[in-house]
């Protein structure tokens, strides 16, 4: 999820509230505002972009002449999965925001079943009234924490995702419990023969604070037999993909499998083949470092605050 800081006075934005029901902010309108017991949410229109935050941390932008664009890089790197598994029928994604990978989805692989598991319910209804969230026999919404729901299912996932981050006072972080070895064992066993498993994480590859990549990266090695790497070009998010195909896919093969997919218009995005080509080929060697996350061990927060620090 992107993160940055919107500064809005928030006692304007009472008052105006008071008088006309409609937040109108310095720098946009204010469509929705309420406090969940997980997030302050507030939905507004500026610069003619919809805009999600969570606790004053945007989390979704949304074009509102095209609602399939003006979303961030990172999304992107979600499609990077059909580049193991050209047959996907089946999608799990554990967290929700806007939805902009759930509109992508719909509108370019209407085949594809497609499964979101949100732990707020006040997301879910934002989504759907201001995100052009479309639930259906393709598009389904589950409110629960994606850790519980894994762990009950019975069912297997070609592909999942997971873009889940929460926040206290520190900034905002990923959900511990959904960054262990145990939740990514989890997974793994949820998967299909082919299954891939695509993870948003912020942070950067820097030796200095990258703690938190490294042992994202770790956990994932302990667990998967291949993890690939692959940072955001405008943004600090880095999406660890992790397969169970043991064999390690180069760079070239990549691409050529892009083109093919490109050619035969599986894959829409116009910038695909570009995202592919974000590709670290090797992990920086300091990974190697870094610690193996595990439910008795999993100082998430604390990782990426070290990281804040030393980035200042």
């Amino acid at each position: 999820m992107q993160k940055r800081t919107v500064p809005i006075c928030l006692a304007c934005q009472v008052a105006c509230l008071a008088i006309t029901g409609v937040v109108a902010a310095a720098r946009g309108e204010v469509l929705f505002e309420a406090t969940s017991p997980y997030h302050n949410i507030r939905v507004e229109d500026r610069a003619g972009y919809r805009w999600l935050t969570f606790d004053g941390t945007l989390q979704t932008r949304m074009s509102l002449r095209d609602p399939l664009a003006g979303h961030f890089e990172y999304i992107e790197y979600f499609h990077l999965p059909w580049l193991w598994n050209t047959q996907v029928s089946r999608v799990l994604m554990i967290g929700l925001g806007g939805g902009s990978a759930q509109r992508q989805w719909a509108a370019w692989y209407p085949q594809v079943r497609f499964e979101t598991v949100e732990i707020d319910p006040v997301v879910v209804r934002v989504a759907r009234e201001y995100f052009h969230l479309q639930t259906g026999p393709t598009q389904r919404v589950v409110v629960e924490d994606g850790r519980m729901y894994l762990r009950r299912a019975r069912q297997s996932w070609d592909v999942i995702l997971v873009d889940a981050y929460t926040e206290n006072r520190y900034g905002a972080f990923i959900p511990y419990h959904l960054a262990t070895r145990e939740f990514f064992e989890i997974v793994r066993d949820r998967l299909s023969t082919n299954g891939v498993l695509a993870y948003n994480a912020i942070g950067t590859l820097n030796a200095w604070h990258s703690d938190v990549i490294g042992s994202l990266h770790q956990t994932l090695k302990a667990v998967f037999p291949q993890v690939y790497l692959f940072p955001a070009s405008s943004s600090q998010n880095i999406v660890l993909v992790a397969t169970r195909d043991a064999r390690r896919r180069s760079l070239a093969e990549l691409e050529q499998t892009a083109r093919a997919l490109l050619r035969a218009g599986h894959i829409k995005l116009p910038e695909f083949l570009q995202r592919v080509r974000n590709l670290r080929e090797q992990p920086p060697s300091h990974f190697s470092r870094c610690d193996v996350l595990t439910d008795d061990y999993a100082p998430v927060d604390g990782l990426l605050t070290r990281g804040r620090r030393a980035s200042r």
